[in-house]
């Protein structure tokens, strides 16, 4: 994809001077090849230190999508339900020979997103531009993915999950969840974390740049770093805790501060608490 990258950064360097109709073609290309998954935002990549590289160029062709773009009217039931949006990010169309399904319900997802064969979505959620959610993954009801964010397979993204998206800072990394990964309801994932395999997310966790995750089991903290994310060790089970302030009014006021806490590592018995249930596929 050489030659579609270096289309994409000369244009987006161009800022609005660029050919207003080469731009279009460009991130047209650009959204049909994120869409059959065969380019993403973030993929692994053995050499990095996090195991994933990202593609700052496709968030880049992104930003073009969005600045070359038209509002049109996208409304649907002959004007029942009026929507306006950009004409260069149209919903995704499916069929059944795709595998996904969309159980009926106000679910939306926007072309450029890649969804694997045996994607589950509840009504209503929402898969944005740039997502790629693999295979077997279930995305419940009033559950978003954010633009460029990772899912992996075999996912479960609990009622009202919230996976952030990335597009500015280009340079930024997106929210990446790896594959058998459990996320909690109301749960919140955000700025470039990431999750490793197996890991669960209990309900009600939310994870930033700023949040420290406190390790009870190998007794040490995880925060993110200058060009480093925040990482949750793989087979960790996390849940909601808090951290006493020790001085000044806060104390005075036995004020707490909310932070994730590690309680165990994943076993057999968690397996079969968080295993969903065969018939569900």
């Amino acid at each position: 994809m050489s030659d579609l990258s270096h289309r994409v950064t000369t244009l987006f360097e161009l800022g609005s001077s660029a050919p207003r109709d080469e731009a279009r073609d460009t991130f047209l290309r650009l959204r049909d090849e994120l869409s059959l998954g065969k380019v993403r935002a973030a993929e692994p990549d053995e050499s990095s230190p996090t195991g994933w590289r990202v593609n700052v160029w496709v968030k880049q062709g992104i930003l073009l999508g969005f600045r070359f773009g038209d509002i049109v009217d996208m409304g649907v039931a002959k004007g029942r339900w009026p929507f306006f949006d950009k004409d260069t990010l149209p919903l995704k169309h499916f069929d059944p020979s795709s595998g996904v399904r969309i159980v009926p319900g106000g679910s939306s997802v926007r072309e450029g997103a890649y969804l694997g064969p045996g994607v589950i979505c509840m009504p209503p959620m929402y898969i944005n531009v740039g997502a790629w959610v693999g295979d077997g993954t279930l995305v419940d009801s009033h559950a978003l993915v954010g633009s460029c964010a990772q899912i992996g397979k075999r996912v479960h993204l609990s009622a009202a999950a919230q996976v952030g998206g990335v597009l500015e800072p280009v340079n930024a990394a997106p929210v990446i969840i790896e594959d058998d990964v459990l996320v909690g309801g109301n749960c919140g994932v955000y700025e470039g974390t990431i999750v490793r395999a197996r890991a669960i997310l209990a309900a009600g966790v939310v994870l930033t740049r700023g949040t420290p995750v406190f390790d009870l089991v190998k007794e040490t903290v995880y925060r993110a770093a200058p060009g480093k994310p925040l990482e949750i060790p793989e087979g960790a089970v996390v849940v909601p805790g808090a951290r006493a302030i020790r001085d000044g009014w806060g104390a005075e006021q036995q004020l707490a501060l909310q932070t994730p806490v590690v309680v165990k590592y994943r076993d057999e018995k968690t397996d079969l608490a968080t295993a969903l249930e065969s018939w569900l596929r």
